[in-house]
């Protein structure tokens, strides 16, 4: 008795499992798919908004980093001669 029910719980389970695989799950995927795609939109729309200036006008998108100067007090340079065997 105790078999017959297992088998008939798997059973169900796979069922349950597979119609929710090929109805219910393809509709979400497409309603995730959406707000994604939506999201993307929007913030390649906002991002044209603020590069966009009017013909002829240079824009500057970000501020350029500060000049940094290397250290000058690395080392000595050392001149060196090939030396042939």
């Amino acid at each position: 008795m105790g078999l017959l029910r297992t088998i008939a719980i798997i059973l169900i389970v796979y069922y349950v499992l597979k119609f929710i695989g090929k109805y219910i799950l393809p509709l979400f995927i497409k309603q995730v798919v959406k707000n994604v795609e939506k999201s993307f939109r929007e913030q390649q729309q906002n991002k044209y908004e603020d590069t966009t200036g009017k013909v002829g006008e240079t824009v500057i998108a970000k501020k350029p980093l500060e000049n940094k100067e290397g250290n000058k007090d690395v080392g000595d340079y050392v001149d060196y001669e090939e030396i042939k065997d």
